[in-house]
């Protein structure tokens, strides 16, 4: 950014320490809605508008902004955007119902519909593997099974990696069952799958046999130090060249290729979205359209009049 904070910016560090401290919000989530804030004061200023008030925005100006912002940024971009500030907004709106939300009903562009990136079943396979090769070739085990552990919490459960690296042993019940705080600081139950049981004991007994229900899953050294999300995107990033996979699956789409799995063998769509942790069912139907593309490829290849 490299520019002095206008005035009037008091209401927006309350809205984000709110974020932050009642919603449980990421930091990610919470840096997002700040450099949000911060364009559209910066716009504002230099406009020549701004007054520091925010309950004199109007919808002139929302809309000004919208407009003048396609001309620099992705349509996505502008999205999370103006998401970030009508957010503020509805904030503002609990302490001064008085105040009106100039983005409320604003038109955006329109976004192009993409399907989800995900490794296929068998890719999967190749992936979860890696670890074998390594333990063969002579890699040390301590960093082969963390890595293992890892793979196996983060497609078995279909965490978002936030919720991976949080996650505490005394989180998981005896049958595999993790009670993860999500987003909003929604707590759900996720099944890790047995896979990913056994695996989490048989490191635990093999390298911390002395932990506490406190001790973090994940953990990037013998000390027992938690892992951060940023090494385990790395990690995952070089298991996929290991295993010549696009490199450009990052740990968010394993919960994809988790998803997408599930529906492919048959899960109904409001199980996966409580799974998943969706507040909304719309969501969760993006992959009922990658389970589509699945079955129409599937008639091309096969159906004797395609």
């Amino acid at each position: 950014m490299g520019e002095a904070l206008p005035a009037g910016w008091e209401m927006p560090e309350r809205f984000l320490g709110w974020l932050a401290d009642q919603r449980r919000a990421s930091p990610h989530t919470v840096r997002n809605y700040r450099g949000a804030l911060e364009h559209f004061s910066a716009w504002l200023a230099r406009e020549g508008r701004w007054q520091g008030d925010w309950a004199r925005v109007t919808r002139s100006q929302a809309s000004g902004f919208i407009i003048e912002s396609q001309r620099v940024l992705e349509r996505r971009t502008v999205h999370n955007q103006v998401s970030g500030v009508r957010a503020f907004y509805r904030w503002l709106r609990r302490t001064n119902p008085a105040v009106a939300n100039p983005f409320a009903g604003a038109s955006l562009p329109r976004l192009r519909k993409t399907l989800p990136k995900f490794l296929t079943e068998s890719q999967m396979r190749e992936f979860l593997a890696v670890p074998d090769r390594l333990l063969a070739n002579g890699s040390d085990p301590f960093a082969v099974e963390r890595d293992r552990l890892a793979l196996e919490i983060l497609y078995g459960g279909g965490l978002r990696i936030s919720e991976a690296v949080a996650l505490k042993h005394g989180d998981v019940d005896a049958s595999g069952v993790a009670r993860v705080l999500g987003k909003g600081a929604k707590q759900r139950l996720c099944p890790l799958g047995k896979t990913a049981l056994r695996r989490m004991g048989e490191f635990r007994r093999s390298f911390f046999p002395a932990g506490s229900p406190a001790d973090p899953v994940l953990v990037k050294d013998r000390t027992g130090t938690g892992w951060n999300a940023r090494d385990i995107q790395r990690m995952v990033k070089r298991h996929l060249q290991l295993a010549g996979l696009p490199e450009d699956i990052t740990p968010h789409k394993l919960r994809h290729s988790y998803a997408t799995h599930l529906l492919n063998d048959g899960a109904d769509l409001r199980v996966v979205q409580e799974l998943l942790g969706h507040a909304s069912l719309s969501t969760t139907q993006i992959y009922t359209h990658v389970s589509a593309v699945r079955l129409q490829e599937a008639h091309r290849l096969h159906h004797p009049r395609p």
